[in-house]
Order: C-alpha cells, then sequence, then structure tokens
C-alpha cells in the first residue's frame, strides 16, 4: 500500500476513535451499599448491562459504600445535577415522598411475588410520575428484602415487652411511631452508621435485612438476632431527568431493558440471601430466633395500628398507592 494512503488511514482511524471515544457519555452513580452485600452486586451486573446495550455510549461509574455522596444526599445531589444517577432505599425518601415506604407497613407486604410484578406494574409507573415531580427520573426497582432481624445483645427480642426501653436503629417516621409503640426509642439512621453506632453503644439494636446483617458484620457487635419478615424494602435507581433526556434513544433503550432485567435478577438475588442469612448468622456463632406466627401476630397487632396512623390515613396519595398494590 501506498505509504501516503497507508497514513491517511491510520489517521481517518484515530479520528474516529477519538469522536466514538469523545461521544461516551459519563454516568457516576453513587449507593451506600459494601461490596458484599448482594445488591451492590446486582447495581455492578446492571452496569455492565447498561454499557453492553447501550454499545459503549453510557460509562456507567459505579461508588459504593458512601464513597462518592453520603446516603442523605443521593437523592438531592442528583435532583440537582452534582452527579448524574444514584440509589437509594424506598425509607430514605421519609416526608419528601412518604408514600414510598408503603412497604415498610409492619408484615403487610411479605409475598415475594409483589416484587416479581412490580417493575411493570400500575403501582410503580404511579411511583415514577411522584419519582419524576420530586426532580429524578427512575429507571431500575430492586427488591432487597422481605425478611428483617431485629438484633440485640443478651436474648433474642420476642415479644412486643422485649423491646421496652431500648434505643433502636428506626427508619421512617410512620415505623418509628411502631417502634415506639412496642416501648422503644428509635434513631433513623444510614445503614452505613449503625455498626459504629451498635459497637459504641449509640444504640442497643437495629432492624436491617437478614443479608445485611450478614454483609455489614453486625455479628461482631450483636450477639442475638430475630428473624422477622416485618418489612419489605427496596433499593431504586435514578437518574437526573435532565441529563436523561440528553441521552439517546439507544441510551434510553438500554437504561430501560437493563433496568427491566436487573429487577429480577434482584429478586433472585434477595430470595437467596434471604434464605441463607439466618446460617450465615449462626455460623458466626450467634443466637437466632426465628419468629413464630404467634410471635408475629403479637407484634403486628402493637406496630401495625401505630404506623397506619402515623403513615396519613386518609391521604388521597396513600390510599391509590394502596389501592393499586391491592390490584396486583
Amino acid at each position: 500500500m501506498n505509504p501516503i494512503k497507508k497514513s491517511a488511514l491510520v489517521f481517518t482511524g484515530l479520528v474516529a476513535s477519538a469522536t466514538g471515544a469523545m461521544a461516551q457519555t459519563e454516568m457516576r452513580c453513587s449507593h451506600q451499599l459494601p461490596p458484599a452485600h448482594h445488591i451492590a452486586q446486582v447495581i455492578d451486573r446492571w452496569a455492565a448491562e447498561v454499557e453492553a446495550l447501550s454499545e459503549g455510549e453510557i460509562d456507567v461509574q459505579i461508588f459504593g459504600a458512601d464513597s462518592l455522596v453520603g446516603a442523605r444526599e443521593n437523592i438531592v445531589a442528583t435532583a440537582k445535577g452534582d452527579i448524574e444517577c444514584a440509589f437509594s432505599l424506598n425509607f430514605q425518601w421519609g416526608k419528601t415522598l412518604p408514600i414510598m415506604n408503603v412497604t415498610v407497613a409492619p408484615f403487610a407486604f411479605g409475598d415475594v411475588d409483589i416484587w416479581r410484578k412490580w417493575p411493570t406494574s400500575e403501582a410503580a409507573a404511579f411511583l415514577e410520575e411522584k419519582l419524576l415531580e420530586k426532580g429524578v427520573k427512575n429507571v431500575v426497582w430492586m427488591f432487597q428484602t422481605n425478611t428483617s432481624v431485629f438484633t440485640t445483645n443478651g436474648e433474642p427480642l420476642v415479644a412486643p415487652e422485649d423491646f421496652q426501653g431500648l434505643k433502636f436503629r428506626g427508619l421512617t417516621p410512620p415505623f418509628d411511631a411502631a417502634f415506639t409503640a412496642l416501648g422503644a426509642t428509635p434513631t433513623a439512621m444510614p445503614g452505613s452508621e449503625v455498626y459504629q453506632a451498635l459497637a459504641t453503644g449509640v444504640i442497643d439494636g437495629a432492624i436491617t435485612d437478614v443479608a445485611a446483617a450478614v454483609s455489614r458484620k453486625y455479628y461482631e457487635v450483636q450477639d442475638a438476632f430475630t428473624v422477622v419478615p416485618v418489612l419489605s424494602a427496596y433499593l431504586h435507581g435514578y437518574l437526573n431527568p435532565a441529563f436523561y433526556d440528553g441521552l439517546s434513544d439507544k441510551s434510553k433503550a438500554a437504561l430501560e431493558e437493563a433496568g427491566l432485567k436487573a429487577a429480577e435478577w434482584a429478586v433472585e438475588a434477595s430470595v437467596a440471601a434471604g434464605a441463607a442469612g439466618p446460617d450465615q448468622l449462626r455460623e458466626k456463632g450467634v443466637k437466632v430466633h426465628i419468629a413464630t406466627p404467634e410471635e408475629n401476630a403479637a407484634l403486628e397487632a402493637v406496630m401495625r395500628p401505630a404506623f397506619d396512623k402515623a403513615f396519613g390515613e386518609g391521604d388521597a396519595a396513600s390510599q391509590k398507592l394502596l389501592d393499586l398494590l391491592a390490584k396486583m
């Protein structure tokens, strides 16, 4: 080949490569979960799928364990455009969008089939509209748990009176009202802060999903665990709306397809983690009690009325969501 022509072809290839590299869109995603958490691993898998389906248009950069933005700041940072993407647990919406917390109604959402149907449901679409009104574009739902643990030191917490006088990790105002009804004093905090609070005695006990109790090593600072189907929790991923609007149709389609796949992966991973968690805790030498139906009923009788009252009886949006969930 003529050296001049060959040089021209090489130059053209370099320009094309540079143009392709410039076309790649960086998407920084923040979340609070430690690397060993089963949902953190699903997030990594989702990121790889988004990159593959977008054929490299999106460069997804995952920052876990609060390494980019703290759990409390993820929503605001994304809505403002300081970062492009984040993941939050539903109860972190607090007073900003209280209906996100309907699934923490004590003992109300233990059926995993709800979560298999969730991403394409009317209930999910309704919440996605509400999320957009609050400044974020939802792109993926990740069921995390319907199996929780109450942790403490001493004997497992079984009956309502066992909670009397304990300082406890709380979640949301309505769920904290349920703890208060048990006689506990709740303090809301993200999962990343709980280990230290338990270790230093700031709180006496915590509630978390059974898999997180393992991945966050609560067994190092607590020795009694009660497994209860007391709440369901989910992580969801969302983008800054302006960032999302600026993506190509291919990239938007990639996010949609990857989101549906990841929702299925999250259910599979969470069911497996929930099933394995109790034995994994036992292997660490701590006491593990599986609450009986009668024990669950006794806790529900105290917790559920307090939750329902605090959640907002008569609120139109809350009632609509409950109606949509009832149809699933």
